[in-house]
This record gives structure tokens, C-alpha cells and sequence, in this order.
């Protein structure tokens, strides 16, 4: 194996023949080899015998393929490209996330590749080609052989070879798809693409994905269970911590920090840590303010466990107790919160559930004084949010119930409501018999907080006082 190394060092194949080499080598001998990702035998820790990518098996991905070619029609094929790397500067990258199709189709989690999936060829993979210079500077990387090896696909191809081999694939079918939104030239400017685009025969892939991935197997629910079950624990030692760091920018480190503690790869998006009145800005990311003492802090967040993210949000007062102004409001939004979930069951639709949010927001704010009238404009002032589609729940799919109020720090009304914002955010699972609360494990009565923060607060103190006094 050493001369093997030695006399390939200097040849262009080089990196590819010595991981055709390598593979067969390890694979006959037991021994784990890289193929550029966790694998079960370089990572016990993370997976198991019979898994691509933790917790889901190669079965698995070979049945999704399968599903998702029952989507489309005979003789098309699905051309889905791996994430780009996108730089943060001219020479440092940002750690880099796989594109979501690519790896519920692949299992892959590296850049540089492309999947296209149909009837005739089943699934065929693009692969990069490292150069030793690739290797040397980034690690090791998968190319063809691992394709069909590790990922199972049918048959694979260096990336070079790619304007040889996709062409007469593309000329061979009825139909071709892509994900728009993500399409890159490297296939985009093949001149048997953009025959067939100009032709009527490319079409959006998304549809397909997203009715695919709609309803979860048992894997991917015991995956978003755990990623629930770790933004719970997290955000809850965040709001044990707020009393003593009431500062945006502390808790947003704080919750990311005990994410990444207990397992998460990275946050679901930038967390909303809004304090005050910074809450009412629906999607907040400055955190860069500290928290008034008496104000509410929001906090929206999510992490990822291996591809799969949960999204939860609290409201709470960091100083331990809800005003009487903040009561009033707040158990308007838990109040609909609640019944919203009871709502979600097999059957139900999407916007049944978001009317029934609406309608309860819109007169519950009157009652309070805080609208006018029960007029939809006056209602969308408070809370523009929208469902993006309509669908009918079935057991199986996983939704959010996040009903909220985000009054500006103008708004026409009593000025002791101004700039209050309060969301209250749950992850919801369909089941055969209703459904499941999959962050129901973080408080959200407001004695339940209350008397979480202030029993606690004499611990947390104390312990900060220590860690104080053993520094010096």
C-alpha cells in the first residue's frame, strides 16, 4: 500500500485511483476508511451499523429515491445539486450546510457534487475529483467510488464528465427537473438543458421534494424529537441564566452554547433574542441590546441535529415576574396557543388552524382595548404573519403553533401596551390519535416560570459568586 502511495504521488489520477485502492483495501480488511463524512466505523459514536448519515439507514435512502421517483412522471429525471461553498471572505469560507434535496436524496453531506435521479438509471452521481492539494489543505473528500459504495448510488461519474454523460440523459427523457431556487450553471448552461427549457420539458422539482418530505418516517421523528428535546433544554437554561445576563447578545451565546453541548451541529437560523420593545420586530437579529429591567425578553430558536431542526419560542421577564399589563396580554397568546393545538389532528387543515388563531387574536385584542375593531387590516397590523400554503394534517407531519402580538412602539393605543411583543411557539407532531407536543417539555404557564426563575435565581447567584471568588 505504501509503494502504491509512493508511485501514484506525482500522476494527475493519482487521488482517484489511491481511494479506488484504498476502499477495496479497507472494505476486505474491516478496517474504517474516510470518505470525507461520519461513517459507522469512523464514528460509532454518532452511527450505527447500516447507516449513511446518523440515525438513518441506507435502506432508507434507497427508499426515498424510490418514493420520490413515484412523483414523477416515466422517463423524466431529477437533477438536484449539492450546496455551494460560500465564502464569508476571499479566503475563509463559511462552515458549509448541505442543501436539504441533496441529502434527503444522497445522504452526502460534502460540496462538489451532483445527483440526478430517474426511472432509467436510477440514481447517478457527479462526484468531485480532490486534488492533492484538496486533500492536504481540506481532508479527504468522497468522489466516484464512494458514491456507489457508500452512498449506494447506481452508477456514478467524475464531475469533469459530466457535460459527456448528462446530455444524452437529458435527450433521452420526457421530462427534466431541478430545484430552481438552488440550480447552478454547471448543468444550467449545458446546451441539451437549455434545448430542453426552451422546449417546455424543465420544471420545478420543489413540489415533489416537499410532498415527499412531508410526511416523516420513524427516523427522521426520533431525530426531531431530539432536536426539539435540545432547543427545550437549552432555551431553558437560557431563561435560568437571564436574570444575570439580561443582555441580547449574552443569551443569544448562551442558548447557541448549550446546543452545541448537547449535540447539535449548528442553530436552526440566527436567534431571536428581542428584549423590550425590540420583541414587536417579528424577526429581530440585531441582539445587541440589554434587556430593561421589568421588560419582556422573546426569544425564537432552533438548532440542527444532523439535518433535521426543531423551532421553538419563549416569552418571558428576565427580573422573574410578569407585570399585570404583560399578564393580560400574554395569557391571550398561551390561551390561543393551547386551543390551537387541541385543533391539530388528522383531517384538519392548515388554515382552519390559523383562522381559528386570527379570530381569537383579533377579539381577544379588543376585549383588552388594544384594537379598535375586529377588522382583518387592524388585526394584520399586529401580527402580518401568514400561512404560505394549505394542507390537510395527516399522522406523521410536524407543524409549528406560534401565535403572537407585536405591537409597535407607536401604535394607536394605550400607551402602557406600546412595543410590547410576546410569541409562544410549540413544535407539533400529527399522530393517528391527535397529536403530540414535541417541545412540551419547556414552561409556559406563566406561575410555571415565575417560579422556575425566582427558586432558581438564589442557585444560579450563588454560583456565580463562587465561580467569582475561585478566580482570583
Amino acid at each position: 500500500m505504501q509503494y502504491l502511495q509512493r508511485k501514484l504521488i506525482n500522476n494527475k489520477p493519482s487521488i482517484q485511483l489511491l481511494n479506488q485502492a484504498l476502499l477495496r483495501h479497507f472494505c476486505s480488511s474491516g478496517k474504517f476508511f474516510d470518505v470525507g463524512q461520519p461513517t459507522p466505523s469512523t464514528h460509532p459514536q454518532l452511527l450505527k451499523e447500516g447507516e449513511i448519515t446518523p440515525g438513518i439507514t441506507c435502506d432508507e435512502y434507497i427508499s426515498r429515491r424510490k418514493r420520490l421517483l413515484e412523483f414523477l412522471p416515466e422517463h423524466s429525471v431529477a437533477i438536484v445539486a449539492s450546496a455551494p461553498v460560500k465564502m464569508m471572505t476571499d479566503v475563509v469560507p463559511y462552515t458549509f450546510r448541505q442543501d436539504a434535496d441533496y441529502l434527503y436524496i444522497t445522504g452526502c453531506q460534502q460540496p462538489g457534487g451532483i445527483a440526478v435521479l430517474g426511472h432509467d438509471i436510477g440514481l447517478c452521481m457527479f462526484m468531485p475529483e480532490p486534488s492533492l492539494h484538496d486533500v492536504t489543505w481540506q481532508g479527504q473528500i468522497a468522489g466516484v467510488d464512494v458514491a456507489t459504495e457508500y452512498f449506494k448510488a447506481n452508477q456514478s461519474f467524475p464531475i469533469s464528465q459530466l457535460h459527456k454523460v448528462l446530455p444524452n440523459m437529458i435527450k433521452n427523457c420526457s421530462k427534466v427537473y431541478h430545484n430552481v431556487k438552488t440550480a447552478i450553471p454547471t448543468y444550467t448552461d449545458l446546451d441539451a438543458f437549455q434545448k430542453a427549457a426552451y422546449n417546455g420539458r424543465v420544471d420545478d422539482l420543489s413540489l415533489y421534494t416537499h410532498e415527499a418530505r412531508w410526511v416523516k418516517s420513524s427516523a427522521e421523528l426520533n431525530l426531531m424529537r431530539e432536536s426539539a428535546s435540545i432547543g427545550c433544554q437549552a432555551l431553558l437554561q437560557t431563561m435560568l441564566h437571564s436574570k444575570l445576563s439580561p443582555y441580547e447578545s449574552m443569551l443569544s451565546a448562551k442558548v447557541e452554547y448549550e446546543c452545541r453541548m448537547r449535540g447539535a451541529q449548528r442553530m436552526a437560523f440566527n436567534p431571536v433574542v428581542g428584549g423590550g420593545p425590540n420583541g414587536s420586530v417579528i424577526h429581530y437579529s440585531r441582539n445587541d441590546q440589554k434587556v430593561k429591567d421589568g421588560d419582556l425578553v422573546l426569544m425564537d430558536i432552533g438548532c440542527e441535529l444532523h439535518g433535521y431542526v426543531s423551532d421553538l419560542t419563549r416569552t418571558w421577564p428576565p427580573c422573574g415576574r410578569f407585570s399585570d399589563v404583560h399578564k393580560e396580554v400574554y395569557e391571550l397568546i398561551l390561551e390561543t396557543n393551547k386551543e390551537c393545538i387541541e385543533l391539530c389532528k388528522p383531517g384538519t387543515s392548515i388554515q382552519r388552524v390559523h383562522n381559528y388563531s386570527v379570530d381569537k387574536l383579533s377579539r381577544g385584542l379588543k376585549e383588552i382595548g388594544i384594537l379598535k375593531d375586529n377588522r382583518l387590516h387592524s388585526y394584520h397590523q399586529l401580527n402580518p404573519t401568514s400561512i404560505g400554503y394549505d394542507r390537510t394534517l395527516k399522522p406523521g407531519v410536524v407543524i409549528t403553533i406560534e401565535p403572537g402580538v407585536y405591537i409597535p412602539p407607536n401604535f394607536d393605543c394605550a400607551q402602557r401596551y406600546q412595543g410590547i411583543g410576546i410569541r409562544i411557539e410549540d413544535e407539533v407532531l400529527i399522530t393517528e390519535s391527535g397529536y403530540e407536543v414535541l417541545t412540551g417539555s419547556l414552561p409556559k404557564e406563566i406561575n410555571h416560570i415565575e417560579t422556575l426563575l425566582n427558586n432558581h435565581s438564589y442557585g444560579v447567584e450563588a454560583e456565580s459568586r463562587n465561580i467569582s471568588a475561585s478566580s482570583f
